[in-house]
């Protein structure tokens, strides 16, 4: 995959008080993400060409990709494919970029998904609402030691958009 023609569709980034080594292990830790991401839980190889999975709290594969850059604690990519039926097909892979900069006595973790396609600013929607509610509760955790409780509805206009493609929404 030539992942010099991804642009980026989302930039999100957020400042947290704590130290890049401890950021870079709530992105790539299982038991770290768990709290924070709603007991999904991210595992990955530590290695350009690893692979990198989320898993859903029942243990099933929710997010599959490759790592193809990995520079603790700097710099993660990794490609990021929801495992519906047909959504890479249609929609190719997703790459998000975390960038980890010390700011001071806090950190800027900047993350960046990228698409080789355009992509509807419908489907677009859920990410802009997603990352920044996922990414502020491990700010929290970080910061507080507790998750935020943010109470997420359905990305209606994300799936709508993507009913419209064809893609079967797991569930219904």
């Amino acid at each position: 995959m030539d992942i010099s023609a991804f642009k980026p569709a989302i930039v999100y980034a957020i400042y947290i008080a704590s130290t890049p080594e401890k950021v870079w292990q709530a992105l790539t830790s299982a038991e770290f993400s768990r709290q924070y991401f709603h007991g999904f839980a991210v595992e990955l190889d530590s290695k350009v060409g690893g692979n990198f999975i989320v898993r859903a709290p029942d243990g099933s594969t929710h997010i599959s990709g490759k790592v193809f850059e990995y520079d603790p604690p700097r710099k993660l990519t990794i490609t990021w494919d929801v495992n519906w039926p047909g959504i890479v097909e249609a929609l190719g892979s997703a790459l998000v970029t975390y960038d980890i900069e010390q700011a001071g006595a806090s950190v800027k973790l900047t993350l960046t998904q990228s698409h080789d396609r355009p992509i509807s600013d419908d489907i677009l929607s859920g990410g802009r609402t997603g990352w920044p509610a996922i990414l502020s509760s491990m700010k929290s955790l970080l910061e507080t030691g507790k998750p935020l409780q943010i109470k997420m509805e359905p990305p209606t206009q994300m799936l709508a958009a993507l009913k419209k493609l064809g893609i079967k929404i797991p569930g219904e």
